[in-house]
């Protein structure tokens, strides 16, 4: 099986923590140089110096707000001057967590902004050089709320679903190039978001953080909750020259808590 991402350069986004990073880790072990994306520099620095480099890799980072979408065009446009991007992690993280008939207009406007209208913004951008390459490989980290709404989760649920069916619509338009488009479907992952939801719900239903933990374990048929790592698996898997055959599809990492095909 081919996994070697020799000569490939990956551009991560949400790259300094969680999913993100750990994809950044993985794809480096494989061979990949890493560009960081993210909007803390200081957390940028930090990890740049925690990525391996097996081959003599020479990573770098860019510096980028997805509140600010024309300022993260104008970042990324500017690299591309000078480099390729072979494979597009699209990462960052969720909106708030509440009920989607209490969201504000802004609400859905800010989580649209961030996710779909920056996935498009990058995506734009690295196509024309993975073209040019003959090798592309665009994944998407959203959520398995994709194939099932997640209780309380309403500007995530509908934001992720728009996700999908953009990267779906893609896919399509894309294959004919040798660039893949696909999604990777995190369940219950142990990270800063995790933790925010499993607090903000303890807090609302008056229960301990323990006692919300275990009944998220409790859902998942592995009986536990999953590391980054774990999902980074599948991202690296996608990103590498044996998955060029895949492309349009969701792919949840869930431990099998998913009651849907």
């Amino acid at each position: 099986m081919n996994l070697d991402l020799q000569g490939k350069r990956a551009l991560v986004g949400g790259s300094t923590q969680g999913i993100g990073k750990a994809s950044a880790i993985e794809l480096a072990n494989l061979g990949a140089t890493i560009t960081l994306l993210t909007r803390n520099e200081k957390s940028l620095k930090e990890t740049l110096n925690e990525l391996p480099t097996p081959f003599g890799q020479t990573h770098n980072y860019l510096v980028a707000d997805f509140n600010f979408p024309e300022q993260l065009k104008k970042v990324v446009h500017h690299f591309l001057e000078k480099n390729i991007i072979h494979v597009l992690i699209n990462n960052t993280g969720g909106p708030p967590a509440g009920q989607a008939i209490d969201a504000t207009t802004e609400d859905f406007i800010k989580a649209f902004s961030a996710h779909l209208i920056c996935n498009q913004i990058l995506a734009q951008a690295v196509v024309q050089g993975m073209k040019q390459s003959q090798y592309g490989r665009i994944i998407n980290i959203i959520s398995t709320s994709v194939k099932i709404p997640i209780k309380g989760l309403g500007v995530s649920n509908t934001t992720r679903g728009a996700v999908a069916s953009w990267a779906k619509t893609i896919a399509t338009e894309l294959a004919p190039f040798g660039i893949t488009v696909n999604n990777v479907l995190p369940g219950t992952t142990m990270t800063g978001r995790l933790d925010s939801i499993i607090k903000t719900k303890a807090e609302k239903s008056g229960k301990t953080y323990e006692e919300v933990k275990n009944e998220m374990i409790s859902e998942v048929p592995a009986g536990r909750i999953s590391e980054p790592y774990e999902v980074a698996a599948a991202v690296a898997f996608l990103a590498s020259p044996a998955a060029a055959y895949i492309t349009g599809i969701n792919v949840p990492v869930d431990g099998g808590r998913t009651g849907s095909l």
